[in-house]
């Protein structure tokens, strides 16, 4: 066995391979090319979320002021109770239907300071109003049947269950932008007149 060893190493010149290696360097091949189509299946999988993240940041928001737009259905004043002079005035829409009166402010986005929603009840009683899908702080003004200014409940927070609730039977509710009546001097004993377009 030793001289056809020896044999065949001075014919070929080459070293004679144990049997065992071969099937190793075959292990060894596959293992490499897993890791490649591993490494191939990470780079995809980390891949998607980058590319579903781009598309998404392409896609075009709606623009900030966006909601349902405020439609004139009249003008109010605010009079001031002591000298009777005009302290502002606003345009209004009106609610005064359930439908429109459960909707009031719901998913608007921005009001001017020149304008406000005015809710006419069906009767003068104790109103509670909250702020589910308002975007904005409002304003929320009580007024009775005689309108006169109950209360009002200044800077009501967005987008919560919170009761805003009227001191007395209001027939009248105003919403105006949040801080408004503290800049223009609007408080509980003032008084309104509003006419419809």
């Amino acid at each position: 066995m030793r001289t056809v060893l020896a044999m065949h190493l001075k014919m070929t010149n080459q070293p004679i391979m144990s049997a065992h290696k071969l099937p190793n360097r075959a292990e060894r091949r596959q293992a490499r090319q897993k890791r490649r189509r591993n490494l191939a299946l990470l780079m995809a999988a980390l891949a998607l979320p980058i590319l579903a993240g781009l598309v998404y940041m392409a896609i075009p928001k709606e623009a900030a002021g966006t909601g349902p737009s405020f439609v004139r259905n009249g003008q109010l004043s605010i009079v001031d109770a002591a000298s009777g002079e005009v302290k502002k005035q606003i345009e209004i829409e009106v609610k005064q239907d359930e439908m429109g009166r459960a909707e009031g402010m719901m998913w608007r986005k921005s009001m001017e300071e020149s304008q406000g929603m005015l809710f006419i009840m069906e009767r003068a009683e104790p109103q509670s109003f909250w702020m589910r899908n308002t975007y904005i702080p409002l304003d929320i003004i009580f007024i009775s049947q005689d309108l006169k200014i109950l209360n009002i409940r200044a800077n009501a927070q967005p987008q919560t269950l919170s009761p805003q609730a009227s001191q007395g039977d209001a027939k009248y509710v105003l919403e105006v932008v949040g801080g408004w009546c503290e800049k223009h001097g609007v408080k509980a004993g003032d008084q309104i007149a509003y006419e419809l377009d």
